[in-house]
C-alpha cells in the first residue's frame, strides 16, 4: 500500500467513532441538516400536542437526532390518517406516556385516540377487607 496516503485521526480515550462527513450516505447527510427546532416546526403543522410529542420523542434520546426517525414517522402517520386524529391520539400518547412511534401507531390503527382519555386523578383505594388482625384509626386516637 506503498504510495497511498490516509487520513490519521488521534482519539483520547476508547470506544470513540469517527465518520467522515462526506463518507456518510447522501440520505444521512441530508439528515445532518436538519435541526431539532426544524422537526418541532413541522409538527406544529399538525398541532400542538403533535409538537409536544415530537420534543419528548428527541428528549427521550441521548442525541436528539437519534430520535428524527420515529419524529418523522409520526409525522407521515398525519398524512395517513389525518391531523385530528393523529392530535387526539398525539394528546393520548402524552398523558400515557407512550411517546414511541409503535405506540402512536398502534393508537390510530385501533382508533384508542376515539376513546375517552384517562383521569388524571389517582384512583381511589379499596377499604380493606375486615380481618381481626387490623387495627382501626381508633386504635391510634
Amino acid at each position: 500500500m506503498a504510495g497511498r496516503s490516509y487520513p490519521r485521526f488521534r482519539l483520547l480515550g476508547r470506544c470513540h467513532a469517527v465518520t467522515i462527513h462526506e463518507h456518510r450516505p447522501k440520505s444521512h447527510q441530508a439528515h445532518l441538516e436538519w435541526t431539532p427546532s426544524r422537526m418541532v416546526q413541522w409538527a406544529q403543522t399538525i398541532g400542538p400536542h403533535t409538537a409536544q410529542l415530537i420534543e419528548r420523542i428527541m428528549a427521550d434520546k441521548p442525541h436528539p437526532e437519534m430520535g428524527y426517525r420515529g419524529c418523522l414517522g409520526v409525522i407521515r402517520l398525519a398524512e395517513k390518517y389525518s391531523h385530528a386524529r393523529m392530535e387526539a391520539a398525539a394528546e393520548r400518547a402524552l398523558l400515557t406516556g407512550a411517546c414511541r412511534y409503535r405506540s402512536i401507531e398502534s393508537i390510530l390503527k385501533n382508533s384508542l385516540h376515539q376513546q375517552p382519555l384517562p383521569s388524571t386523578s389517582a384512583p381511589a383505594t379499596p377499604p380493606s377487607p375486615p380481618h381481626d388482625n387490623i387495627r382501626g384509626a381508633e386504635y391510634f386516637e
